[in-house]
């Protein structure tokens, strides 16, 4: 089978009504704003989970990127792949943990910069750049961040050739460990920005520029080309379908699961591209009773699930604890209701939230949703509460967006199945809510934090957070996101 891809929101007669996977990630946005899915996914059945009980991460990754028969080079695919080695352990980059109650964490942050988004994009820079490469074309990559795509999009693209990165993010809204990631990194093809605004003005911008004829004309007077690392792109989502599968099996290794038996994916969600990955794995094969939707207060989401209402009208973006959450519009959620509804029925929800802020699902969309859905929200407190109990009940460490799926786990479950919740960020992401849920201490720098907790669990500080401290700052943009777009044709007129 080789996988093709379709629009969103239909065709508009100016773009192939079907293309190939690296045309989907050279150039991600589609007719009439919309994106790229797949029109087919590969099925996978039982002899394939048998098959691949005992492989190591990379091993199952080959074979199910050679089940959708992109058309990308093997050896660009080793090259990509072979970073899991840069992992605490190549052959099993994210470790499932029981952490009592039938629940199991997905841990997918033992990467190079702490967090879940080096599993998708480490990969996902080597291919993009080897298309670049090969096509002997340059190409700015844009990317908006809420935390942790910044810092690993920046990691990955560093110092790779025919490719320059742009990446937007909410000054004042990430963590500082976060921010010190994108800000102290030199590379000269990397432009940091920060904005005056939240991740849905930074995503806006980028969605605006993705679209613009006039700026990519700017950008074609320089040979330029655009593209995108958010999980707008669909090489972003390909790489999630992966640990979702990888995950499973480890719950079948260790002998907590029967074959075939069904599990719930506890899925803390901001964009949805995590969710997303769960639910085209789950069409692929992989034994799943519901997604669980977990989010912090800014819970549009758990509205949409429980009601069917995408509703932002007179809403605020509400800056909590769990900041890579802190978002309104969830981009991945049009590639769901286009799988559901279709093309037509997705452009005409679309629209609607543009240009009323508010889309309304019919009673049966609603329980079409609903039979791959269910949802929670969680806020500060509570997050911290799970956080402290999580700790000393279980000896167990986890950041407040995972705090998340454990209230949504307690709350959501119909049935007694085992739940694979996944863990997006390392403790040392954001220490200071964590120290003060476990030590009552509210105020305290981010060092001061890290050294408290890792004295209070008796860990270490990870070699790379503790060195962010001494680097030097690098990239010290922030500017109005008007002065965005003046920006970006600034840095690339640099050379």
């Amino acid at each position: 089978m080789s996988t093709t891809f379709i629009e969103t929101r239909g065709n508009d007669g100016q773009r192939a009504e079907r293309i190939g996977f690296s045309d989907a990630i050279l150039t991600p946005m589609a007719s009439f704003g919309g994106l790229y899915s797949p029109a087919e996914l590969p099925q996978l059945d039982d002899a394939f989970f048998e098959q691949h009980r005992e492989s190591g991460y990379a091993e199952l990754a080959r074979d199910l990127i050679r089940r959708f028969g992109l058309d990308i080079e093997q050896t660009v695919i080793d090259e990509a792949l072979a970073l899991y080695r840069r992992f605490d352990d190549p052959d099993n980059p994210c470790p499932v943990v029981p952490v009592g109650d039938g629940l199991f964490v997905s841990e997918l942050w033992h990467g190079p910069t702490r967090a879940f988004k080096d599993m998708a994009l480490q990969p996902f820079g080597v291919v993009l750049s080897a298309l670049a490469r090969q096509r002997g074309e340059e190409y700015l990559i844009l990317a908006a961040t809420s935390g942790d795509t910044g810092p690993a999009a920046l990691e990955t693209f560093k110092n790779r050739d025919g490719v320059r990165v742009a990446c937007l993010y909410p000054d004042g809204g990430t963590s500082d460990v976060q921010r010190l990631q994108m800000v102290t990194e030199d590379a000269p093809n990397l432009k940091v920005i920060g904005i005056h605004g939240n991740f849905d003005d930074a995503q806006a911008a980028l969605k605006r520029l993705l679209a613009s004829e006039a700026f990519r004309r700017k950008l074609d007077e320089q040979g330029i080309a655009l593209s995108a690392a958010n999980s707008v792109n669909f090489g972003r989502i390909l790489f999630q379908i992966i640990y979702h599968i990888h995950s499973y099996l480890e719950l079948l290794r260790q002998g907590v699961v029967a074959p075939g038996e069904k599990v719930y994916l506890d899925v803390p969600s901001g964009n949805f591209g995590n969710a997303l990955g769960g639910y085209y794995a789950w069409k692929m094969g992989l034994p799943v009773e519901k997604i669980i939707i977990a989010s912090n207060r800014n819970n549009v989401l758990t509205d949409l699930i429980r009601n069917g209402r995408y509703d932002i009208r007179g809403r605020e973006l509400i800056a909590t604890t769990s900041p890579a959450m802190d978002i309104l519009v969830s981009s991945n959620v049009e590639r769901v209701l286009f799988d559901l509804f279709g093309a037509e029925r997705t452009r005409e929800l679309m629209d609607a939230l543009t240009e009323q802020r508010c889309y309304r699902l019919t009673d049966e969309e609603t329980e079409r949703l609903q039979q791959h859905f269910v949802a929670d929200y969680c806020d500060d407190a509570e997050g911290q509460r799970l956080i402290r109990d999580t700790f000393e009940g279980h000896a167990y460490l986890m950041d407040p967006h995972t705090a998340t799926c454990f209230k949504a786990h307690a709350s959501c479950r119909d049935k007694p199945l085992k739940t694979i919740a996944y863990s997006t960020a390392e403790w040392t992401k954001f220490s200071p809510v964590i120290a003060e849920a476990l030590t009552g201490k509210s105020g305290l720098r981010d060092l001061d934090a890290l050294q408290l907790i890792a004295e209070r669990a008796g860990i270490e500080i990870p070699p790379v957070i503790r060195a962010l401290f001494d680097k030097p700052i690098a990239q010290p943009t922030v500017i109005d996101k008007e002065d965005i777009e003046r920006e970006i044709l600034a840095f690339l007129e640099q050379g």
